[in-house]
């Protein structure tokens, strides 16, 4: 029609790339910023950090950070998030510095980016230490989801009871974010007793959740309770609730695959199995040179 796009048209495209973590039509999108003349504007390039941070290209999002003459309390949130993201604490760290260095106050989002970036790097007792100064040393409210987070990383730490003990703590009701988390690590650790709780308060949350159902079946299994695991699974055909399956999807060459678990119906089935067999020979080849290496260094 002839109309040119402004800097917001531009900023709620680069979130639909990153919405659907797509790479390859960011790079057009930046393209046209650039054309646009917008490569310097600070909600621009926020976006564009975003964006490259969830397409899996960390470099272009500090590219795009750095393209920011002043960058605003959103630039270094949107900065520390991404290297959150790909797991690399020490750097999510320094940023963290070098932010307060430039005199720019942090905010609550700034704190839930750091808890993530220990979630991904298993830091337990640093995660603690960041949520005990953002309330003491910056005054921030903590909120559903900085206890969510922290309750998700103790729990994946194998801390299960101090997570629970940090829900009984907080100053309002647990969602099904923070209850599905402790689930989750009642399965890993196998704790039948918070595993019950915690999946009855899902259910009670949300009636139709069949992952509670399914999680807390799975627990009994491992523990070797069978009747628990039939009583659970009568309990889900009663209430009428059906298994949602999970999927993952990739876009390749303008293409988006979806898989489905045990699914076998992608025509590259062949090859994506070739591929994994391979992968994992790789790995078993890798532990086994590891193997041979701790028995020389003895």
């Amino acid at each position: 029609m002839g109309m040119q796009p402004d800097h917001s048209t531009l900023v709620s495209v680069l979130t639909a790339c990153s919405s659907l973590a797509s790479l390859q039509e960011g790079r057009k999108t930046h393209v046209l910023v650039l054309k646009s003349g917008y490569e310097s504007h600070i909600s621009i390039c926020n976006a564009l950090i975003t964006m490259y941070c969830k397409c899996g290209s960390i470099l272009d999002s500090e590219l795009a950070f750095r393209q920011i003459d002043h960058p605003d309390v959103v630039s270094w949130n949107a900065m520390i998030a991404a290297f959150a993201r790909h797991g690399f604490y020490d750097r999510a760290l320094a940023s963290f510095g070098e932010m307060r260095s430039n005199r720019v106050e942090p905010d609550g989002i700034t704190f839930l980016s750091l808890l993530s970036a220990c979630g991904h790097a298993g830091k337990v007792h640093e995660s603690l230490n960041w949520f005990n100064s953002m309330i003491k040393s910056y005054k921030i409210v903590a909120r559903p989801e900085h206890f969510a987070c922290l309750v998700d990383i103790l729990s994946r730490g194998g801390q299960v009871e101090k997570a629970y003990k940090i829900i009984q703590e907080m100053p309002f009701e647990a969602d099904c974010g923070i209850w599905g988390a402790l689930l989750a690590a009642c399965h890993v650790h196998l704790n039948v007793k918070l595993g019950e709780l915690a999946a009855k308060k899902i259910v009670e949350l949300e009636p139709q959740n069949s992952g509670a159902y399914v999680v807390l079946s799975n627990i009994y299994a491992a523990a070797g309770m069978w009747g628990e695991v039939t009583r659970v699974r009568g309990l889900m055909r009663e209430q009428g609730v059906k298994k949602q399956p999970a999927y993952s999807w990739m876009e390749i060459d303008n293409k988006v695959h979806f898989f489905l678990g045990d699914d076998a119906s992608h025509p590259e089935i062949h090859r994506i199995r070739l591929e994994l067999k391979g992968m994992k020979l790789q790995m078993i080849a890798d532990d086994d040179i590891e193997e041979v290496f701790s028995a020389c260094s003895c």
